[in-house]
């Protein structure tokens, strides 16, 4: 079974990190607004803007856990896949 890392991009422009075992199932739960206290509810529409898979649900959690860590310019270079400026950012502590 495959698990996802992914980032949602949020109505107000802010970016929420998750990890699933069901990425379109997650996705549209977020849409829904199922749960009133989840970080996105306010934040709808929101879109998937990237996601990664993993083998296990532990590398899924660390990389969501990593990349929460991260300021938006780098987390928008991961989105465009630009890995010279997530490497970049990295280096100079620019996240």
């Amino acid at each position: 079974m495959p698990f996802y890392a992914y980032i949602l991009r949020c109505s107000d422009g802010l970016y929420y990190c998750g990890s699933t075992d069901d990425l379109d199932q997650r996705v549209a739960q977020h849409q829904s607004g199922r749960d009133p206290h989840c970080y996105t509810f306010k934040r709808r529409p929101v879109a998937l803007v990237w996601s990664d898979r993993f083998s296990t649900r532990i590398e899924a959690k660390e990389a969501e856990q990593r990349i929460k860590g991260w300021g938006k310019r780098k987390k928008e270079a991961l989105i465009r896949g630009d890995w010279e400026e997530v490497q970049l950012l990295s280096r100079n502590w620019q996240t």
